[in-house]
């Protein structure tokens, strides 16, 4: 594409490009963004190296006038955006590139691979938090994606308001309270579960989390008891009939005394397991698969879509109109409305560059600036902060959107183009 649109000419007019989703998983009533303020640092390190350009050479057809663009590339656009932690619909213009051709094509690969894994993660976290009813989220799902993508996916999580992850790294890169508990191998690795349950103790004392079911639940919540003493903080099953483990567990608690020990659950939860097993008397979950890996959550199947052309005298709008991939075209902000309460009644398209509709002011618009003219534009935010900013947004949709299971369809979306 690079190639043709460089012979042609056309790689050097100006151009918008935009990142949308067409529609939302049958489940979800919203998603949530994350991954947009990654970008103008990864678009800055984006730079074709020489053993790439010696690969291309050998491989593809590009000519030496194509290899020399690729080896001198760099992003001289503006990119606006919806910040991580926003919520969005279907049709929201969640990212505006306005570039050359040649420039704004280059990034789409990089572009939605940032965006659609985190913005995944992130709107699965949003939804489980929203079904949990309070109760403690602990993500830890490491070991069922990339080595990367497990301290951005608990970043994502963490956004959504999940209450800390088990991946270190994510709590030293970002901040985020880390926790967890021992695996089956410490307890497999003694003689049997007393002498692994003392080796715990030795370095923790009662402070810690006991995983009590490798052999039999019953039996390690009596040893943990009586290892640890009446004041364990908390033990964590991850196996079995959660729901019914857990009462069963409470009750053995409590008559050994240790009513106060928490009780934490894991084991392939999803949205549905946690909005059936938050009415239990469970303190806390453990997220792993569900929430990072594929078999569990939705895509978020962002696309990136030419929405206009400079035409000789100015912006052009540019669109599909394939049965059933059809796009709108035309460069887009989106702006909302909200009922005297606080609550979000709509999602409006408006062209930025054009005067918007009655009342609407820029405080209204929800992109935000992340490149201008190839520098990044984005002020270092806290992920706390961005976690506070979600559960602000999440608490301005009404509470049968940010629960209900099964709903209908998107609580609202992106409207026709209004000048």
């Amino acid at each position: 594409m690079l190639e043709a649109a460089l012979r042609s000419g056309v790689a050097h007019r100006a151009s918008c490009f935009e990142v949308y989703a067409r529609t939302l998983p049958p489940s979800r009533s919203y998603g949530v963004v994350s991954g947009t303020l990654a970008l103008p640092a990864a678009i800055e390190s984006f730079k074709f190296k020489d053993a790439q350009l010696r690969f291309l050479e050998s491989n593809t057809p590009l000519t030496k006038d194509t290899l020399d663009y690729l080896a001198n590339f760099r992003f001289s656009g503006s990119i606006w955006g919806y910040r991580d932690g926003e919520v969005y619909f279907p049709n929201s213009p969640v990212l505006r590139v306005e570039a050359k051709f040649a420039e704004a094509l280059i990034l789409e690969t990089l572009i939605l691979s940032t965006l659609n894994f985190e913005t995944a993660v992130a709107s699965a976290a949003s939804r489980m938090v929203q079904v949990s009813r309070g109760k403690s989220l602990i993500e830890m799902g490491s070991r069922r994606t990339a080595v990367e993508s497990a301290v951005l996916a608990a970043r994502a999580a963490y956004i959504s308001g999940f209450d800390a992850t088990s991946n270190l790294e994510a709590g030293r890169r970002y901040g985020i309270p880390t926790q967890g508990t021992v695996g089956h191998a410490l307890i497999l690795a003694h003689d049997n579960e007393l002498e692994a349950f003392r080796a715990q103790q030795r370095v923790y004392g009662a402070e810690t989390t006991v995983l009590v079911d490798t052999y039999d639940i019953y039996q390690g919540i009596e040893n943990a008891v009586s290892i640890f003493g009446p004041g364990l903080r908390a033990i964590r099953i991850d196996s079995g009939d959660l729901k019914y483990e857990a009462e069963r567990a409470k009750q053995r608690l409590v008559s050994l005394g240790a009513k106060n020990t928490k009780i934490v659950l894991s084991g392939d939860l999803d949205e549905y397991a946690l909005s059936d097993l938050s009415g239990t008397c469970a303190d806390a979950f453990g997220v792993g698969t569900r929430l990072v890996s594929g078999s569990g959550y939705p895509s978020a199947n962002f696309v990136y879509k030419l929405v206009a052309i400079d035409g000789g005298s100015g912006y052009r709008a540019v669109a599909k109109t394939s049965p059933s991939k059809s796009s709108k075209g035309g460069v887009k902000d989106a702006i909302r409305r909200y009922d005297d309460n606080g609550i979000l009644r709509g999602e409006f398209i408006i062209d930025p560059h054009q005067r918007g509709p009655r009342g609407w002011s820029p405080a209204d618009q929800v992109q935000i600036p992340i490149i201008t003219e190839g520098k990044d534009a984005v002020r270092p935010t806290p992920v706390s902060r961005l976690r506070q900013r979600h559960l602000e947004l999440i608490n301005m949709l009404p509470e049968q959107v940010r629960t209900e299971l099964q709903p209908e369809g998107p609580y609202t979306t992106a409207v026709a183009l209004q000048n």
